[in-house]
């Protein structure tokens, strides 16, 4: 069992004696014209690139991306931006008792809570058809993989359950805008909401790290969402053509523009539902994991996001503790 500190709570000059996976090894050219070995090296809280000038030859033919290295160094700082500068490095033995799965993020919700919720969630969809589909696509095999899979490589919900957890508050924010609009198909939003993103189990691996498979690169998983709805569809008897229609066009206007990927724009009132809960729940939880993550210092600003096509700003504010102080000036 791997006990050890985060590397994300280190500073500059502290030491570093940590298992670490590789997330990249390549030889490149300085400007100098001399060669050296750029690494990327992560720990469950942070991934932190390094690079090695020195005696980096033999590392380069004994470790790949995806292995787990004992690193021993200390924290630096390149432009303002942390990186490990590395002494040492060895492969982990298998007496070290360490596994890649030690170092991949998982979401801080309970498992077995999720998966209630979303099965509690399923049963409630009262159309027969619907609730024959979303019973049909998620055997226990196919929710084993959706529970585990990360909803994004790096952005948003990108950790082990994390795209169950996103898909949990999407559901929570399409069930709202329902009770706000009761003109929204309630039942048909929900199961959009639910299968709008299940191609992300074949789009991303997440077995040693979070990378996208040669299918999702290629196919992407708004088409193998698409893909498999439709297929599982033809397999129920007397399916309504426009309730197929429907809900194939939540998955395909999922991500909102044609310049993010969707096929086409939101054009029902569930779509456009479905588009605007996706992008609260990804962005908020984008931007609190930025926040959490680049900021280690006084400064109330993060560096510029290239993501978020700004830099952030953090308040301090810390609800639970300002209750606290409240409640004891008025007690």
């Amino acid at each position: 069992m791997l006990s050890q500190s985060d590397i994300f709570t280190l500073n500059k000059g502290d030491v570093v004696d940590h298992f670490l996976i590789v997330r990249k090894c390549e030889l490149r050219t300085s400007k100098t014209n001399k060669q050296f070995l750029a690494l990327e090296l992560a720990d469950k809280s942070i991934s932190l690139n390094s690079n090695m000038f020195e005696s980096f030859e033999e590392i380069y033919t004994k470790v790949k991306v995806g292995d787990v290295v004992k690193v021993k160094g200390a924290i630096d700082d390149y432009q303002g931006s942390p990186q490990i500068k590395v002494k040492l490095i060895r492969p982990a033995k298998l007496s070290d008792d360490v596994t890649t799965m030690d170092f991949l993020a998982k979401s801080k919700r309970d498992m077995s809570e999720m998966r209630k919720e979303f099965f509690d969630r399923a049963d409630k969809i009262s159309n027969l058809r619907l609730h024959t589909l979303i019973k049909n696509i998620f055997t226990e095999d196919n929710f084993a993989k959706y529970s585990s899979a990360p909803a994004g490589k790096s952005w948003h919900h990108s950790y082990i359950g994390g795209l169950l957890e996103h898909t949990l508050e999407i559901i929570k924010i399409c069930d709202l805008m329902c009770d706000f609009h009761p003109e929204i198909n309630r039942d048909l939003l929900i199961c959009g909401a639910m299968l709008h993103d299940f191609g992300k189990i074949e789009e991303l691996s997440f077995e040693t790290g979070f990378e996208y498979t040669d299918k999702g690169k290629l196919v992407g998983h708004i088409v193998i969402s698409a893909i498999l709805v439709n297929q599982k569809i033809e397999e129920i008897k007397d399916f309504p053509e426009d309730l197929k229609n429907c809900l194939i066009h939540l998955i395909l206007s999922h991500q909102g523009k044609l310049e993010y990927a969707s096929p086409v724009v939101p054009k029902t009132l569930e779509a456009i539902a479905l588009y605007q809960a996706d992008e609260l729940s990804a962005k908020v939880n984008a931007y609190k994991n930025a926040l959490t993550t680049e900021m280690k210092t006084d400064n109330k600003w993060t560096k510029f996001l290239s993501l978020a096509s700004t830099d952030l700003f953090s308040h301090g504010i810390n609800p639970e503790i300002e209750n606290q102080i409240n409640k004891s000036l008025f007690d």
